[in-house]
């Protein structure tokens, strides 16, 4: 059984060689690149082309696989970096980068260490852009310094076929005399305020007083007014009335007031003793005689 196995062998060699030549052209040609990746090849030491995700052939045994770069998303480590403000304000910013490759020739051939060449870029563009702005600014143009941070930083990193993702201001840190003065200066502002309220308060309180006045005045030059003209009315009825019946009613009614006068007086619940004037008898007669020469 050996035997023959061994003539079948020996008979068959140069086939089975073949076979075994064939597959290994098959396994060193054949390139399968995942998604997230992209293959970098070189021959004899020159680049020879970028593989992407799928099935890729190659020459064997001339081409080689020299780089496997991921094309995924990637995250920068926390930075933090010193910068001083144009108002010469000591600030500390931390930062982070995302960013991913997207030509991965360039970033292979130029650039040794991705991470820390972007990082490097970052802080000197952070330092650069906060320079120019004052403290406030900084503070509550964020939006806009990440902007131009961004920006500015895709421009740096071109070169190294990377496209800068997102940039981000995590935060941005005083020294603590640096905060000790701004929250005086946050006190005294609002301690301004408040004596500005206040005196707004007194001033319109002051123009409330005045047009309520105004208003009593007014309203009492009113009253006065229509007090005036009934007295006017009732004036110039008695006139009338002394015009028609003659110096009689006239009379009639001086002793008509003078007998109300001593009703007054005597329903008094104060008074105990009562004063008649001398002529009081001769008014209740002159009422009475009135009274019946009117009848």
């Amino acid at each position: 059984m050996e035997d023959l196995l061994l003539d079948l062998v020996s008979s068959n060699l140069l086939f089975i060689l073949l076979a075994v030549f064939v597959f290994v052209l098959i396994f060193r040609g054949v390139k399968i690149v995942p998604q997230s990746e992209q293959h970098v090849v070189e021959r004899f030491g020159r680049l020879r082309a970028v593989l992407g995700p799928g099935i890729n052939f190659i020459v064997p045994f001339l081409d080689k696989v020299r780089h496997k770069i991921s094309i995924l998303e990637r995250q920068l480590p926390t930075a933090s970096q010193d910068a001083i403000t144009k108002d010469n304000v000591l600030v500390q910013v931390d930062t982070s980068v995302f960013y991913r490759i997207t030509q991965p020739e360039k970033t292979v051939y130029r650039i040794r260490d991705v991470d820390a060449a972007i990082a490097t870029t970052v802080a000197g563009i952070v330092r650069a852009q906060i320079g120019q702005m004052d403290l406030d600014d900084v503070q509550a143009n964020r939006g806009g310094l990440i902007d131009t941070i961004q920006s500015s930083v895709e421009d740096a990193v071109d070169d190294w076929g990377i496209e800068v993702t997102r940039a981000e201001i995590l935060d941005v840190n005083l020294d603590q005399a640096t905060r000790d003065a701004m929250l005086q200066q946050l006190n005294a502002e609002r301690a301004r305020r408040a004596q500005v309220t206040e005196a707004e308060g007194a001033k319109r309180a002051v123009e409330l007083n005045a047009d309520a006045e105004l208003y009593a005045a007014e309203q009492i030059a009113k009253a006065r007014r229509v007090q005036a003209e009934a007295e006017a009315y009732a004036t110039s009825t008695v006139a009338a009335a002394i015009a028609e019946n003659g110096l009689e009613a006239a009379q009639y009614q001086v002793a008509l007031k003078q007998v109300e006068a001593l009703n007054k007086l005597g329903s008094s619940p104060s008074s105990s003793t009562i004063l008649v004037p001398a002529n009081a008898l001769e008014a209740f007669g002159n009422a009475f005689n009135m009274l019946k020469g009117k009848s």
